[in-house]
């Protein structure tokens, strides 16, 4: 396979997850959520996740993941949501609404974060 191949491969593999959490017919997380993280054009080229109610990224699109930029947790007590860093570690910051959450995450991601790839954290 090409370099061009492989990466088509992965954008579309991105899209398809992307897709698949969009239509909202999982119980994995509400769509409002996901729709605030695509929104986020820097987020759109990663490879979204979810555990519990958690969205958080990946720059490949197998397992173990590469998560990057942090995780967005849903509404706590006080009304806000909590973005923690990649893999849960340390707090990035609470925001107001799902686009500030999902601002913090993209603002969070490393220098020079390209798109997710086939592959594992190991591939990377």
């Amino acid at each position: 396979m090409t370099d061009a191949e492989e990466a088509q491969s992965a954008a579309e593999i991105v899209a398809g997850e992307w897709r698949y959490l969009l239509e909202g017919s999982q119980d994995l997380i509400d769509t409002e959520t996901v729709r605030a993280a695509y929104a986020q054009p820097q987020l759109r080229h990663l490879f979204p996740m979810v555990s519990h109610g958690v969205m958080y990224f990946s720059r490949c699109t197998g397992l173990p993941a590469a998560h990057v930029g942090g995780q967005v947790y849903p509404r706590g007590e006080d009304g806000r949501f909590w973005v923690r860093g990649p893999m849960g570690v340390g707090t990035v910051g609470r925001a107001e609404t799902l686009e500030e959450a999902f601002a913090l995450v993209a603002a969070n991601l490393p220098e020079g974060c390209g798109p997710a790839i086939i592959g594992t954290a190991q591939d990377l």
